[in-house]
């Protein structure tokens, strides 16, 4: 992908190298040690005590990383924001709206977000609450060696994709398909819910298209780095993976099929129509 060079979003919070301190018990400390002296001196069992001994506390946090706002990856990751950026602000001036840009929000291991609190293990992900997409970096690495997904445009798929997601907030869908929990079973709503992840696959490729025809951003392989991360991080894929079978009332993202086909799909005709979501099975 050809991100070097190029306008970078000022729209990113980088919250790296932050971390939440917590205090915890460390043991009885000085008194605890006597009791147990006395114990033995007197052959009198004496635990009981060091229920009455306050335990100190100390702070302890997560591992902390310094924050490096110009690392590679930080800047890359800024750069796909900034491209997003200008071609949804296109496109919805093409439809008489106005573009909303959301914030990216960088961090390390654990955060608050409007949605709750937000931890690596979640991967990236998008908060209407607070209009945020938010990334521990690590996940890019993750991409790379645990999904066996490498190259910038699989990073820059995902960044899409939670984009995506603003994207149907803006328009309303979001609003649209939680309005419509209460009138459905679970089964038949986590359905329309993996139609919506679909969706944001659909929208991230409509995103490539025009980086590519617009904007000149892609590189000969990007397409194929981009449909191997769909193809990695499918519901079907990663079942199989941790549990050895699959479940698709399970799935909350779609098949890996799936998920390449929608991508493909936005990426291939750049059609934004309402139409184009209507089909998505």
């Amino acid at each position: 992908m050809k991100w070097r060079g190029r306008r970078q979003s000022q729209n990113v919070e980088d919250r790296r190298g932050r971390s939440s301190g917590r205090k915890v018990a460390v043991g009885g400390g000085l008194g605890a040690i006597i009791i147990l002296i006395l114990s033995l001196v007197t052959g009198t069992d004496l635990s009981g005590l060091l229920q009455f001994i306050e335990s100190p506390t100390i702070e302890t946090t997560e591992p902390k990383r310094e924050s490096l706002p110009d690392d590679e990856t930080a800047q890359m990751v800024s750069t796909v924001l900034a491209s997003t950026e200008d071609i949804w602000d296109h496109l919805f001036q093409e439809q008489g709206r106005t573009y909303q840009k959301p914030n990216l929000v960088m961090f390390d291991y654990a955060t608050s977000s409007a949605c709750g609190q937000a931890s690596s293990a979640m991967g990236p992900f998008y908060c209407p609450g607070d209009n945020k997409v938010y990334i521990d970096l690590s996940f890019c690495q993750d991409l790379k060696t645990r999904f066996q997904a490498p190259g910038d445009f699989a990073v820059a798929y995902v960044i899409a994709h939670e984009v995506g997601h603003h994207v149907q907030n803006l328009l309303g869908i979001s609003q649209q398909v939680q309005s419509m929990r209460q009138q459905m079973s679970t089964v038949e709503y986590n359905k329309l819910s993996v139609k919506m992840e679909l969706q944001a696959d659909f929208l991230a490729g409509i995103w490539g298209y025009y980086a590519e025809n617009m904007q000149d951003l892609l590189d000969k392989n990007d397409l194929e780095e981009a449909l191997q991360a769909a193809y990695a991080i499918g519901d079907d894929r990663i079942q199989k993976q941790t549990q050895g079978y699959v479940v698709p009332d399970a799935f909350t993202h779609g098949s890996s099929q799936q998920r390449m086909y929608w991508f493909k799909r936005g990426f291939d005709t750049g059609d934004l129509s309402l139409g184009e979501f209507n089909k998505i099975q």
